[in-house]
């Protein structure tokens, strides 16, 4: 999907009219529009470096939430004013002192200490307490405004760290450089985000892992959601799938208004951390998703059974958080012969619970989710016996680096049927390079023969396939090597060990968790 560029005239997407006036007003306010996007990358380091002057803000972690709600700030004023050029009746839900025009546009405006107490004292205050309720009705009688309650529930979970109001003006300025609106990289927000998450892989307990952009478009791809269907992904983070998901949709079905609103409302995510959820909320924004049906919180956090019909799905597009543990009590929603603190379990009978009959996804997941015994046994026979797992692609370890070196898959599965058998495609390097790198990542070509082969199925040395009876034999056991290859003895990272030891300790811990629960 191509981003708003009023140079062009291009208000809308193919097959939207919009009225000549509004593209000359638009034009009119966006002069300048065909001069060349800055460097991103460059822009943020300065930005970063800018920012180290001020000693309230301490790490990486503090430095990119700091940014965070300024780019979403100026992002919202940006599709606002674009919004009020496009129509007569638009109203922000942001008051008109508060918007980044009013206080943060004019380089020569409010500084110093005056701009520090504007932001503590009345800038956040103020969208934390937003009004939420149509027509500003103090009762909610007229029903709840789910632009305001993303841009409150943003800003509920997000602080101000710097301390130097002069400084906050320098970062402003620099921001002011950016124009969403005019921006001729329809990626931009995906590099400002990339060029985060880099400084991120220090930030500690913050650190997200960033599904690579040649994953998620070849899983959206496949999966192929059209207009009309629901799309959710439960554990969204900044928006990848989603945002692919829209640009698949995009280019093949949307051709009017009406389109593109059934488009915002069938796509629908969830995110437990702040962080995450400002950038993904911007980025369906950016995506001119007006109001993205994303929720704040902890999808596990709901009782299994109670997901019923009316909240199920058509298609599952995600890469649920893997190698950690769940909120503690979380576990207590699901059944008790599935009970578990492993997020990615959960996370898996979740998915199958939320997906339609009929319903398709891709998931990713980690090798340790498609072994072991006990509890991850049954969810594997569950998910197997509900699901008609058709197809697992085998990645490297380092398709993820250099956040993780954890070894991972693609799975492609259908709810409503058992599975048969499963097909596992073993996705090799390029010729030459012998791991992925932050300089040489995973590219969407080296998919190609994955499409070719996709619906025309024959077995070679990278392809084999396994009946439902073997894996009943193997204890469902889902990691099933290349039998095409004789396995050599292979070394471990110093990561890849720590990892085998903690899942060696959380495989105790719950087995003992299970003798103790049988004794009582």
């Amino acid at each position: 999907m191509k981003l708003l560029n009023a140079s062009e005239g291009k208000a809308s997407p193919p097959g939207i009219n919009v009225e000549t006036d509004d593209l000359d007003n638009l034009n009119h306010c966006t002069q300048g529009a065909k001069t060349k996007m800055p460097n991103i990358a460059g822009i943020i380091k300065s930005l970063q470096n800018i920012m180290r002057k001020d000693q309230g803000v301490s790490g990486d972690a503090q430095r990119i939430e700091q940014l965070g709600w300024m780019i979403t700030l100026k992002i919202l004023d940006d599709k606002d004013a674009e919004l009020e050029l496009l129509s007569d009746d638009y109203v922000s839900v942001i008051p008109s002192e508060l918007q980044w025009r009013s206080w943060a546009a004019d380089s020569e405006g409010i500084t110093g200490d005056a701009l520090k107490d504007f932001i503590d004292n009345r800038l956040f205050p103020a969208l934390q307490n937003l009004d939420v309720s149509f027509g500003g009705d103090s009762d909610g009688t007229s029903g709840v405004n789910r632009r305001a309650v993303l841009i409150r529930d943003i800003f509920s979970g997000t602080n101000n760290y710097m301390k130097n109001g002069t400084i906050i003006r320098q970062v402003v300025n620099k921001l002011n450089e950016i124009d969403f609106n005019a921006s001729e990289d329809r990626h931009t927000f995906g590099d400002i985000y990339e060029s985060l998450l880099r400084d991120l892989q220090s930030a500690g307990n913050y650190g997200e892992f960033y599904t690579p952009r040649a994953v998620t478009e070849i899983m959206t791809e496949i999966v192929n959601p059209r207009l009309g269907e629901k799309v959710l992904d439960p554990a969204c983070g900044t928006g990848g799938f989603l945002t692919s998901a829209i640009e698949n949709i995009r280019k093949q079905d949307v051709h009017s208004v009406e389109d593109l609103k059934v488009l915002e409302e069938t796509i629908r995510g969830q995110e437990l951390k702040p962080l995450p959820f400002m950038l993904c909320v911007t980025n369906l924004i950016l995506h001119d998703i007006e109001v993205p049906n994303v929720v704040n919180g902890d999808s596990l956090n709901r009782e299994y059974t109670s997901i019923g019909e009316r909240d199920r799905v058509d298609v599952i597009l995600a890469n649920p958080p893997f190698g950690a543990s769940v909120t503690d009590g979380v576990e207590t929603n699901y059944p008790a012969q599935f009970r578990t603190t492993e997020s990615a379990d959960l996370f898996l009978l979740l998915m199958i619970r939320c997906l339609k009959n009929g319903g398709r996804a891709a998931i990713v997941l980690p090798d340790g989710s498609l072994t072991g015994d006990g509890v991850k046994q049954r969810i594997r026979e569950e998910f197997l016996t509900q699901c008609n797992v058709h197809t697992i692609v085998r990645l490297p370890n380092s398709v993820f680096q250099p956040y993780a070196s954890v070894a991972t898959n693609l799975l492609f599965f259908t709810k409503g049927e058992p599975t048969r058998e499963i097909w596992y495609w073993e996705h090799k390097l390029p010729e030459g390079q012998k791991s992925y790198s932050k300089t040489k990542p995973i590219q969407k070509s080296e998919f190609d023969p994955l499409k070719k082969w996709w619906n025309s199925r024959t077995e070679n040395a990278q392809i084999w396939k396994v009946s439902i009876e073997t894996l009943k034999e193997n204890g469902f056991n889902l990691d099933i090597k290349n039998p095409f290859v004789k396995e050599e003895e292979t070394s471990s990272t110093t990561a890849e060990l720590l990892q085998m030891l903690d899942d060696s300790f959380r495989k105790s811990s719950e087995l003992l968790s299970e003798l103790k629960n049988a004794l009582e």
